[in-house]
């Protein structure tokens, strides 16, 4: 079968063996996958390592075959693939044995997949395939993030630096519908204009002074996957006794932090990553309670994968970015 692979530290199209189901697992013929970040990041973690590596964690297709044991899908059925490995339970914290698809197992940018039926949930009927295959990761990440973790209720105000990224399209429309007042930032004018489209009440520019921007605003929670470039303003813009929850750093790791005004200020700080097969489920839910479909930004094909690897790397996206598998 035809897979997008790393392999000696360079990103290739190679065939690869046809999965087949072992006890307990399906075999999925993939039509749609989804791009991320993490996806970006995996060949330089990978080294030289000779074992090709196919890569991608977000997936959507049918269920080609099953393996014996196999008790909650049959041949045919429309499914989408989870990528939080071994978390069946929401927890404070992920269990040992948690891991994400696309490394050390093989991922979703291939024609097929062989994979636990605990790590598949059924297609929503209302979205397409482009938009089921871009769903788990980040709609997961997003909820976990600002329900789980953030605690977000109707009412609040939810602050949001950087307005484009796949996961922070999801938390826009998580907050929307909940009842929340949601503030993003950007560099861009026009992807201020899209976050305002998909439900953001108010965009300022990442290069304003958002004191001033937001001196009139109670801030209650703040969703931060930049980093170092922005952890100490949106702390500076955080009432008293407000949360600030961190999911990433792509703009750096390590902060200074001025502990007296922290602890004066009694603010709350959390740690995210991925989350739970129960919260994916609750996930799923809310989307189709609320219609709430991913915001698209554009599709490949698996063949065109490398150009949508460039297209996310100079961070040019507002939402996410798809690949035809079929």
């Amino acid at each position: 079968m035809k897979a997008f692979v790393v392999e000696y530290g360079e990103l290739k199209l190679k065939s690869m063996p046809e999965p087949k189901p072992g006890n307990n697992e399906i075999v999925v013929k993939l039509k749609t996958a989804g791009l991320n970040r993490r996806d970006l990041y995996i060949p330089n973690r990978r080294g030289n390592d000779k074992e090709a590596l196919i890569l991608g964690s977000d997936g959507a297709g049918i269920v080609e075959s099953v393996g014996a044991d196999v008790t909650r899908f049959k041949v045919g059925d429309e499914v989408i693939i989870n990528p939080s490995l071994n978390w069946h339970e929401n927890s404070d914290a992920p269990p040992k044995g948690f891991d994400i698809l696309g490394m050390p197992d093989h991922g979703t940018f291939a024609e097929k997949i062989v994979i636990n039926e605990e790590q598949v949930e059924m297609k929503p009927d209302y979205l397409t395939w482009e938009e089921a295959g871009v769903l788990a990761l980040a709609a997961l990440t997003g909820y976990r993030a600002l329900v789980t973790k953030g605690n977000i209720k109707a009412g609040e105000t939810v602050f949001i630096p950087g307005a484009s990224s796949g996961v922070n399209t999801y938390i826009i429309q998580f907050a929307k519908s909940i009842g929340a007042r949601v503030i993003v930032s950007s560099r861009s004018d026009e992807k201020l204009k899209q976050a305002q489209e998909i439900g953001a009440d108010l965009a300022i520019s990442t290069e304003s002074d958002w004191e001033k921007e937001l001196e009139n605003e109670q801030i209650d929670l703040v969703i931060d996957s930049v980093g170092a470039a922005t952890f100490n303003r949106s702390l500076d813009v955080l009432k008293q006794g407000g949360k600030i929850v961190i999911y990433g750093a792509t703009a750096g790791d390590e902060i200074d932090l001025n502990l007296r005004a922290f602890f004066y200020g009694q603010y709350q700080l959390f740690g995210s990553t991925m989350g739970s097969r129960e919260e994916l489920q609750q996930v799923l839910a809310h989307m189709e309670k609320h219609e709430i479909k991913p915001i698209m930004d554009k599709t490949f094909e698996l063949d065109d994968a490398q150009e949508a690897f460039n297209h996310l790397e100079v961070n040019s996206q507002f939402g996410k970015i798809a690949l035809l598998i079929e």
